[in-house]
């Protein structure tokens, strides 16, 4: 299915830009944007993917991961074909670099924006996900679907690599109310050879998202040799508390994927270590993912130290809340920063 990509306009040269991301796509009739999903079709920019959802679950919200949003509810998660990079490490490469490898097919049920917030009611769940792959190469689908699941009484969480222009998350902003982001790495060459992108523009969506007022959490993969050097680890950590020590950190472990067969899984050692890091570093909330460690997987209470939310399981699935309808420790009674209601 096709639809106009309105996030764009027409540059003086006859080509048309691509506003949804940073990779600036400039195009001119019958090419397609880095995503493959974005394309110049008869002078105007067309969405090749607009209600068609290649991926469709019901998650804990604790799998996007977010752990301070809404805790021990449930996300419908959606996500198409397509996608603004080229991780060599990526989980869903079947659907995120689909068109790439398949000559610009497109594949996907049809579920319009309507029928995903009937579903999601159906389902029980308090939230949409828009994730699996880049959402904002799909961002006119995720935004009628956003603005309809408000209107609905759902809460909307774009997880991310940070790639999105600040016009978009402008656009979007009145129907956002949580982001997790990838920081990936801290060094361009990462950024570029495994991921076909670039660093800056991430850290300056972090910091604009901020800014704005979504919550958000980040997420780091670390992948042996590649990213997890105490170094680079600490200056993840360090960027992260200079914006604010209650954003959650997730530093999660690598399994072999799509280009990285070879490369071995993170060891338990490296995720407790970045762990520790992020602790040093004066965040007050880290978290182990991909990894079972009811310890690190839990928050405390930054005041008092008690465990104000117990989780255990692979992703941290398996939640007892003991936070206050509020947000409060209910020990002490410091608000807990997060989403709660």
């Amino acid at each position: 299915m096709s639809a106009p990509a309105w996030l764009s306009k027409k540059l003086d040269d006859g080509r048309i830009l691509c506003e949804a991301c940073h990779q600036h796509c400039k195009l001119s009739e019958g090419e397609y944007g880095v995503c493959g999903i974005r394309k110049v079709e008869g002078g105007q920019l067309q969405l090749l993917t607009y209600g068609l959802a290649a991926a469709v679950n019901v998650d804990p919200v604790e799998k996007k991961p977010m752990f301070h949003f809404l805790p021990d509810t449930k996300a419908f998660s959606f996500g198409t074909v397509g996608c603004n990079f080229a991780c060599k490490f990526c989980q869903n490469a079947d659907i995120s670099q689909y068109p790439k490898e398949h000559d610009h097919k497109i594949a996907g049920q049809p579920l319009s924006p309507e029928q995903i917030v009937a579903l999601a009611k159906e389902y029980g769940c308090d939230s949409i996900a828009y994730t699996y792959n880049e959402p904002v190469v799909f961002f006119e689908y995720t935004y009628d679907t956003a603005k309809l699941a408000h209107e609905a009484g759902l809460k909307n969480i774009y997880v991310t690599s940070g790639f999105e222009t600040h016009k978009a998350i402008d656009t979007l902003l009145p129907y956002l109310d949580g982001m997790n982001i990838d920081i990936k790495g801290y060094t361009e060459a990462f950024y570029e050879d495994i991921c076909g992108a670039k660093l800056k523009p991430v850290l300056d969506t972090v910091k604009y998202a901020h800014d704005k007022g979504i919550w958000i959490e980040i997420t780091t993969l670390l992948i042996p040799g590649k990213n997890d050097s105490d170094e680079e680890i600490r200056k993840i950590a360090r960027f992260v508390a200079d914006l604010d020590v209650n954003i959650p950190w997730h530093v999660s472990g690598f399994y072999p994927m799509y280009k990285m067969l070879d490369t071995p899984p993170t060891p338990p050692t490296t995720l407790i270590r970045a762990y520790e890091i992020g602790k040093e570093e004066g965040l007050n909330f880290v978290y182990i993912g991909n990894y079972d460690d009811e310890d690190r997987e839990s928050t405390y209470c930054p005041n008092c130290g008690f465990k104000i939310i117990n989780r255990s399981g692979h992703i941290g699935q398996y939640v007892q809340n003991h936070l206050t309808d509020e947000g409060n420790c209910p020990q002490c009674g410091t608000h807990i920063p997060g989403v709660w209601e």
